[in-house]
């Protein structure tokens, strides 16, 4: 619930599609909005849980997508459009669950960046899998298992940049999406090769073939050579070597 929550729903990691394996599906609908509605809506300077959103454009959109679930057949079990009780001004939004959404409607499909949840019941992991690459995005996922093998054999399946497995996390691992929901990476080496340029000289002596790269960022500078030497020649087994150095700038 946090993951969806979180922010009021405004980042871009929200997890905003709960899939429910049918056997487990009322009691897990009732359990959420039993902890969805002990969400506090508040001042956030003062003890609640979720703020007001952005703007009252944004906070308009996302009326605007509750609106739109409930009038495509999605059965609205907690929250909605009206204004939180006690809150007369401010751009705050309930926090909203939605049961038997089905992935074909606005609320499963679109980014509403708010506090909205979608609640889809699946019948087995082909099912599953079929429901979560079925939108235009792919930035991040989570699988919850028992079973880790099982979850990443169905985390291979998904066209996800991140699928953190029963909530893990790794600041290091390589972070962006598929589909719609970029290009590219951040984070660890993988970040730093976005700001490299790579070079190769094709048809340069046959004991010496280079690999050449440099990048430049506003962040400071990183220089990356790598030449794949003639083992013959030097009579050595390290044949392959990387230099890399890197100057900080303020």
């Amino acid at each position: 619930m946090k993951a969806c929550f979180l922010n009021s729903g405004q980042i871009c990691v929200s997890l905003s599609r709960l899939l429910v394996p049918l056997s487990h599906y009322r009691e897990v609908v009732e359990h959420v909005r039993d902890v969805a509605e002990q969400f506090t809506v508040g001042d956030p300077s003062t003890r609640v849980d979720l703020g007001p959103l952005a703007s009252s454009t944004q906070r308009d959109r996302v009326l605007s997508f509750i609106t739109c679930g409930i009038d495509q057949g999605a059965r609205l079990i907690t929250g909605g459009t009206e204004q939180p009780p006690g809150l007369a001004k401010g751009y705050y939004v309930r926090p909203t669950v939605f049961a038997d959404v089905e992935s074909s409607m606005d609320i499963a499909q679109q980014e509403i960046f708010g506090p909205v949840l979608s609640i889809i019941g699946y019948s087995d992991d082909d099912d599953a899998v079929r429901i979560a690459n079925d939108t235009s995005y792919g930035l991040t996922g989570c699988i919850w298992s028992r079973d880790l093998e099982r979850a990443t054999r169905v985390a291979r399946r998904l066209r996800m940049g991140t699928v953190r497995l029963n909530g893990a996390s790794d600041p290091g691992a390589p972070f962006g999406g598929f589909k719609q929901s970029g290009i590219g990476r951040e984070h660890g080496h993988y970040g730093l090769e976005e700001f490299v340029e790579w070079q190769a000289i094709v048809g340069s002596a046959p004991a010496t073939s280079q690999l050449l790269a440099a990048g430049d960022s506003h962040r400071g500078a990183v220089d990356v050579g790598a030449r794949l030497r003639d083992e013959e020649r030097d009579g050595i087994g390290d044949f392959f070597r990387m230099t890399e150095a890197a100057n900080r700038r303020p």
